[in-house]
């Protein structure tokens, strides 16, 4: 495998892992360091329950979830100014606002990586917990923030 595909499935890993762990904190309130922690030593690139984990980008996935915490009330105004009329933050289920905080903050934060990267990237995430619609809205939204952050 290339260099250049190793990396980018490094950084798939450790963006599903991202919004993995962001679930978790918003589930449990567990501190951040602790979840990064826990990540690392028990579940990038571990085998649970017969599911082997990829190994990730673990300084990519530790980005993702300090600065997608840190800055939350900002990535939270983001995505709820995009929101059709009438819906708020609170309307979203967990995994859903994991996977639009984490685009958010890598659109506001990693000019690094390609707008088209960071959409397509989520929409993939998206597949692994929902069907075709929720995937055209992670889609939609995350383009919609783009045009704001990346202008």
């Amino acid at each position: 495998m290339s260099r250049t595909a190793t990396r980018s499935k490094a950084r798939a890993a450790a963006r599903l892992a991202a919004v993995q762990a962001l679930y978790q904190h918003d589930m449990e309130a567990t501190p951040v360091p602790a979840l990064i922690n826990e990540f690392h030593n028990h579940r990038l690139g571990a085998t649970i329950e017969d599911a082997e984990y990829a190994e990730a980008d673990t300084d990519f996935f530790d980005d993702i979830v300090k600065g997608a915490t840190g800055r939350r009330g900002e990535i939270d105004l983001a995505i709820e100014g995009k929101l059709a009329s009438g819906w708020t933050l609170a309307r979203l289920d967990k995994p859903m606002k994991a996977i639009l905080r984490a685009g958010t903050y890598e659109l506001m934060a990693r000019a690094d990586v390609p707008v088209g990267a960071v959409i397509t990237e989520y929409v993939d995430v998206a597949d692994a917990f929902y069907d075709k619609r929720e995937k055209g809205f992670v889609n939609g939204l995350l383009d919609a923030i783009a045009k704001d952050v990346r202008a």
